[in-house]
C-alpha cells in the first residue's frame, strides 16, 4: 500500500500538490470559529453533586448569584478606608451599575475587610453566557468603566473573579502561542541546518507545516468542535502549534533520513523517494495511529476540557500523517536533490562519525548490561511519583500571578477568610416538591458548622429560603482557598455532614468551586481507570498487528510506562512540592509520552526487523538498527523535546509544567528507552520476541522472497 502511495504521489507532484491546496481552501473557507470556555463547571458531566446543585440554586434563588468578577477597593496610600471613601464606593457601584455594560445584569456592593482597607464589590453576569469571551470582554469593560469613575478620588479599583480570570487568560494565552511559534520555529530551523546543512531542507516543513497543516487541522477541529459540542480552552492553540511543529517535524525527519540513505545506495532521485514512503511509511502511520488512538481515548474522559483536547489533537496529528505521507514527498520530490541539500555536498557520502555505531555496538555485545542500566534510571527516577499531589485552581496555573486578577485573588486571600471569596453553599430541598415541614434549621446548621475546617455557616430564615419555601439555602465559610487539598477534602466532609443529617422528606446537595473541584477530583480518578487501560490496549493492538506478535507488545507497552513512571517522578520533584502540580498533567502525560514513546519505539523495532530480514542475527540486528535508525531518533527526540520545552518560556504556570513534562518525557523515551532499554531487550529474547510470528525471518528464507540487500560501507559501496 505504501509503495503504491509512493509512486502515485511521486509520479505526479503537481496533482498531489494542487488537491492538497484546493481542500485546504475548502475546509478553511467554510469553518467556523474556533469557541473558548474558560468556566471550569461546565467541564463536568450534569450527573456530578456541584452541577445539580448549581441547578438547584438558579431554580430556587434566581436573584441569588455567584459573581462573575468582584470589584477590590483600597485607598491609594493603603490607610484605612474613610465614611467618604465608602460613600464614593457606593457612588461608583451604582454608577458602573447604569452603565448597562453587555453581559452584567447587575452590581452590588459587597463586603469590607476586617482590617477595613478594603472593600468589594459584586458582579453578576448572564449564567448562559459563563466561562465565554464575551463575558472576558465584559470584565476588560469593567475595568476601564471603573478606573474612569474612580478618577480624582483615592480609590484605587481592580476587578477580579472568572470573569477578568478569563480575560487574562486569553492575554497570557497569546503570549504563549507567539513564545512557542517563534521558539519552535528557530529550534526546528537551527537544528535541520546543523543536521543537513541545508537551508531549503530546514524551511520547508516550516512552511508546509504552519501555511497548510496547521490551518487545514484548525479549521477541522472548529468543525468537529461545533458538531460535536465540544468545549473549547485558550490553552490548547498553544498546544497545538507545537504538537503540529513538532510531530510535523519529526516525520519530515524520518522521510528525509531514508530518502539521503537511498540516494546514498544509489537510487535514482524519484525511485529514492518512492523507496522511501514505502519504508518509513508503514512505521510512520503505525507510530502516529499509537498517538491518535491514545489522543482518542480521551474522548472517554468526562471532564470537557479533555474530551476538546484529545479529539483536536488526533484529528492534526492525522492531517500531519497525510502530510507526510503525501504532500512532504511531493514538494520534495520536485527539487532536484543538489538544489534541495544545498548547499551541503556530503549528502551522498555515508558519515565517518561512528558514535551510533559505537552505541550499537555495545548494545549487541553488553544487551544484558545495558537493560539492566537503563531500566534502572526509569526505575530510580520514577520513585519520585510517590511524592506525587493534584491542584485544581486550573486558572490560577494558567495566568501568571502578576495579572490582576490574580493581583485580586492573593489579596482577598490575605484580607478576608480564605474561603470567603469563593464559599460553599449547601441546599436542603423537598423531595416531594411540597414546602418544607418544620425542619430546625439552627441544629442543621450547627451540624454543618462541626465540620473541621468550616470557618461560618450563616442561614437566614427570611432570605435563605425560597418563594415556595422548598429550598433552603446554608451558606458555608471554608478556613481555607477554595482550590486547595485541604478545602476539597472539607467539602467532602461537608457532604457527608449534609447529607447524614438531612431531616425526612429532604435532599441535600453541595455546591460552590470547592465543590466543583471535589468532582474535578472524581472525574479524573475516573479517567485514571478508563482512559489510561483503553490507550495502553489499543496501543498493544496496534504494536501486535505491525510486529505480527503478540511478545514484543507486552515489554514495549512495559518500557513505556517506566518512561512515564519516570517522567511524573522527575516533574513531582522539580515542581510538585509547593501547590502540586495541574491535575490534568498525569493524564496528557501518559498520553504524550505513551503515545511518542511508543513513536520512537516502533520506529526503532522497525528498523531492527528490517536489519534481522536482512538475515543478521537477533544481537547484529539491534546493533545495525541503532546506526541507522539512532540517529533519526535522536535528531526527532531533540526538535520536538526542544518545541515542547518552548513552553516553559509561557510565564503560564500549567503550560510550564506540560512543556517541562512532555520534553523530558520524550527525551527520556528517545535517548533511554528506544535507544537502550527496547533494543537490548529485543536482543536478549532473539527470535522469541516475535512469536508466534516470523516478522523478522530472513527475506531470502522466504518462498519466493526477495534477495537481502547488502550493507553500505563507510564509504557508502555495496
Amino acid at each position: 500500500m505504501f509503495h503504491r502511495i509512493g509512486r502515485t504521489v511521486v509520479r505526479h507532484p503537481v496533482w498531489t500538490i494542487v488537491a492538497w491546496l484546493i481542500a485546504a481552501v475548502a475546509i478553511i473557507a467554510t469553518a467556523p470559529s474556533l469557541p473558548s470556555n474558560s468556566d471550569e463547571s461546565s467541564f463536568l458531566p450534569s450527573s456530578y453533586e456541584s452541577i445539580r446543585a448549581a441547578d438547584i440554586q438558579e431554580k430556587a434563588f434566581p436573584a441569588a448569584f455567584t459573581p462573575a468578577a468582584i470589584l477590590l477597593f483600597e485607598r491609594n496610600d493603603g490607610a484605612a478606608l474613610t465614611a467618604a471613601d465608602k460613600t464614593r464606593i457606593a457612588s461608583i457601584t451604582d454608577g458602573l451599575g447604569k452603565k448597562r455594560i453587555d453581559q452584567v445584569q447587575k452590581v452590588v456592593e459587597g463586603s469590607e475587610s476586617k482590617d477595613s482597607k478594603y472593600k468589594t464589590a459584586l458582579v453578576q453576569m448572564n449564567k448562559e453566557s459563563a466561562g465565554q469571551p464575551k463575558q472576558a470582554d465584559a470584565a476588560k469593560a469593567l475595568r476601564a468603566d471603573s478606573t474612569a469613575l474612580a478618577k480624582g478620588t483615592d480609590l484605587k479599583v481592580r476587578v477580579g473573579g472568572q470573569a477578568a480570570q478569563a480575560l487574562d487568560q486569553q492575554d497570557a494565552g497569546k503570549t504563549s502561542d507567539a513564545v512557542a511559534l517563534v521558539g519552535s520555529v528557530l529550534i526546528i530551523i537551527i537544528t535541520l541546518i546543523i543536521i543537513f546543512r541545508s537551508p531549503l531542507i530546514a524551511l520547508l516543513p516550516l512552511f508546509m507545516l504552519i501555511g497548510v497543516v496547521f490551518t487545514v487541522a484548525n479549521a477541522l477541529i472548529a468543525d468537529a468542535t461545533k458538531i460535536f459540542g465540544l468545549q473549547a480552552n485558550s490553552s490548547v492553540s498553544a498546544l497545538l502549534i507545537v504538537v503540529v511543529l513538532g510531530v510535523g517535524t519529526d516525520y519530515f525527519l524520518f522521510l528525509m533520513f531514508r530518502y539521503r540513505e537511498r540516494l546514498r545506495a544509489g537510487d535514482e532521485p524519484k525511485e529514492a523517494m518512492i523507496n522511501s514512503v514505502t519504508r518509513v511509511g508503514e512505521a510512520i502511520a503505525s507510530a502516529a495511529g499509537a498517538v491518535i488512538i491514545s489522543f482518542l481515548a480521551l474522548a472517554l474522559s468526562t471532564l470537557g476540557f479533555l474530551t476538546q483536547l484529545g479529539p483536536a489533537l488526533a484529528i492534526l496529528v492525522a492531517v500531519t500523517l497525510l502530510a507526510g505521507l503525501t504532500l512532504f514527498p511531493a514538494v520534495c520530490s520536485l527539487i532536484p536533490p543538489r538544489a534541495l541539500f544545498w548547499p551541503g555536498k556530503k549528502w551522498r557520502e555515508e558519515p565517518t562519525d561512528a558514535r551510533f555505531a559505537a552505541i550499537g555496538r555495545l548494545v549487541g555485545r553488553k544487551s544484558g548490561l545495558v537493560a539492566i542500566v537503563s531500566g534502572l534510571v526509569m526505575l530510580v527516577l520514577a520513585l519520585g511519583s510517590l511524592g506525587y499531589k493534584a491542584s485544581y485552581d486550573l486558572a490560577s496555573g494558567s495566568i501568571p500571578k502578576t495579572k490582576e486578577s490574580m493581583v485580586v485573588q492573593d489579596t482577598l486571600k490575605a484580607a478576608y477568610s480564605a474561603g470567603a471569596a469563593e464559599p460553599t453553599s449547601v441546599f436542603l430541598t423537598s423531595t416531594s416538591g411540597k414546602p418544607l415541614g418544620p425542619v430546625d434549621y439552627v441544629g442543621y446548621a450547627d451540624k454543618l458548622r462541626e465540620v473541621d475546617g468550616v470557618a461560618d455557616v450563616t442561614f437566614d430564615q427570611k432570605t435563605g429560603l425560597n418563594k415556595a419555601g422548598t429550598t433552603a439555602n446554608f451558606t458555608v465559610t471554608l478556613k481555607y482557598e477554595a482550590a486547595t487539598d485541604k478545602a476539597i477534602k472539607t467539602v467532602g466532609e461537608v457532604r457527608t455532614a449534609a447529607h447524614d443529617n438531612t431531616p425526612p422528606g429532604t435532599e441535600a446537595l453541595v455546591g460552590g468551586m470547592s465543590s466543583i473541584y471535589k468532582d474535578i477530583n472524581a472525574a479524573v480518578n475516573h479517567d485514571y481507570r478508563t482512559v489510561f487501560p483503553v490507550a495502553a490496549i489499543l496501543i498493544m493492538i496496534i504494536l501486535g498487528l505491525l510486529l505480527r506478535s503478540v511478545v514484543a507488545p507486552w515489554y514495549l507497552i512495559a518500557s513505556v510506562a517506566l518512561g512515564f513512571g519516570a517522567t511524573l517522578g522527575t516533574t513531582v520533584m522539580l515542581f510538585g512540592r509547593g501547590d502540586g502540580l495541574i491535575f490534568m498533567l498525569p493524564i496528557i502525560m501518559y498520553l504524550f509520552v505513551v503515545a511518542i514513546g511508543t513513536d520512537y519505539n516502533i520506529l526503532m523495532i522497525a528498523r531492527l526487523r528490517e536489519e534481522a530480514q536482512e538475515g543478521r542475527d537477533p544481537r547484529e540486528a539491534a546493533s545495525m538498527a541503532l546506526r541507522h535508525a539512532g540517529p533519526t531518533i535522536g535528531a526527532a527526540g531533540f526538535i520536538l523535546a526542544a518545541t515542547f520545552a518552548t513552553l516553559m518560556l509561557s510565564g503560564n504556570s500549567f503550560l510550564t509544567q506540560m512543556g517541562f513534562t512532555v520534553a523530558f518525557g520524550i527525551i527520556v523515551a528517545a535517548f533511554v528507552m528506544a535507544m537502550f532499554f527496547t533494543p537490548s531487550l529485543t536482543a536478549l529474547m532473539g527470535h522469541a520476541a516475535w512469536w508466534p510470528g516470523h516478522a523478522d525471518r530472513s527475506r531470502a528464507a522466504a518462498p519466493g522472497g526477495p534477495a537481502p540487500e547488502r550493507e553500505l560501507d563507510e564509504s557508502g559501496h555495496r
